[in-house]
């Protein structure tokens, strides 16, 4: 992970100052640098390595971080792993252009692979990425969003770049088509888990641990799994309330949403269906050879579930 963020440094260089001072900015944050990690393990689980493997992980990263900080000029948000988010530092032309920038280098990088499945395969996740946005914008306030309506949105906007770097990760390594999909499908039932598990969080979690204020979906009129489960299985009256706090994006309420979703059992459901996603993802890699780099997906699967941030 050193080496890739060398990369995604040297990379992220330009003559343009405010270019440099977001990049650094945004990559100084830190992060959980999963999806780069997934290019990574995915390598080394069908046996490869090596310099290309370093700059496609750094590439994932940058589609990442290119979404990221388009997503906080959209929610509008101040804050960010427990830092100001650059649109709250920089402003939102600054990051809008910026992660402009990151996409498009990204774009450069994937040339860099000389292999045109890759370009093929990161132009679609880029893309399914963006209408995934632009359908969570549709849903919001929206108090008849369905489960599967909810899940579509999250595979688009989440789960497709984590099945995408690890497609990425097998296609570099010269893998078998079975071996790539395995891994493909790893990814995206991993990112279903994981975003579950986040919206879970904004219900249950510590703000000082995940880097924002609770109740930020709620804020933004999100119906989230939690709030889905709520509607559909509470008490009339729990039922109402949350039908009437995303429909006015009322933060207010939140700690009575919290008390119905968690009386309802909607915390209990929704982490429910990240177990299974989880170990969805597990069963999938079941083909692949015994490696270090299996055993660490198959702990990273089972960790991104448990989670406090």
């Amino acid at each position: 992970m050193q080496a890739v963020d060398r990369v995604i440094r040297t990379r992220l260089h330009s003559d343009v100052v405010l270019i440099r001072q977001v990049a650094e900015y945004i990559i100084s944050a830190g992060g959980k640098r999963l999806r780069p990690a997934l290019t990574l393990l995915a390598g080394r689980a069908c046996g490869f390595g090596g310099e290309v493997l370093f700059e496609q992980a750094a590439m994932v990263e940058c589609i990442h971080t290119a979404t990221l900080l388009h997503d906080d000029v959209v929610d509008e948000s101040d804050l960010r792993r427990g830092r100001e988010t650059a649109n709250a530092l920089f402003g939102n032309a600054a990051s809008v252009l910026v992660g402009d920038f990151l996409y498009t280098r990204a774009f450069q990088m994937m040339v860099s692979s000389n292999d045109m499945r890759v370009l093929e395969v990161m132009a679609a996740a880029t893309n399914i990425i963006s209408e995934g946005e632009v359908l969570q914008l549709l849903n919001i306030g929206n108090t008849d969003v369905s489960e599967q309506d909810y899940l579509q949105v999250i595979r688009y906007k989440t789960a497709k770049l984590f099945e995408a770097a690890c497609r990425v990760g097998a296609m570099v390594s010269g893998a078998d088509a079975q071996t790539e999909a395995a891994l493909a499908e790893y990814g995206n039932s991993l990112g279903t888990a994981f975003q579950i598990v986040d919206d879970v969080l904004d219900y249950s979690g510590d703000a000082e641990s995940i880097g924002k204020s609770l109740g930020d979906d709620l804020a933004e009129g999100k119906p989230t799994l939690p709030l889905i489960y709520a509607m559909l299985h509470g008490s009339p009256a729990q039922a109402a309330l949350v039908r009437e706090a995303i429909e006015h994006a009322n933060r207010e309420r939140f700690h009575e949403v919290l008390s119905a979703v968690q009386s309802c059992g909607a915390l209990d459901y929704a982490h429910g269906e990240a177990v299974r996603a989880a170990r969805t993802a597990i069963d999938a890699i079941a083909c692949l050879p015994e490696s270090d780099a299996k055993r660490a997906m198959i702990e990273l699967a089972e960790v991104s579930v448990d989670r406090t941030a």
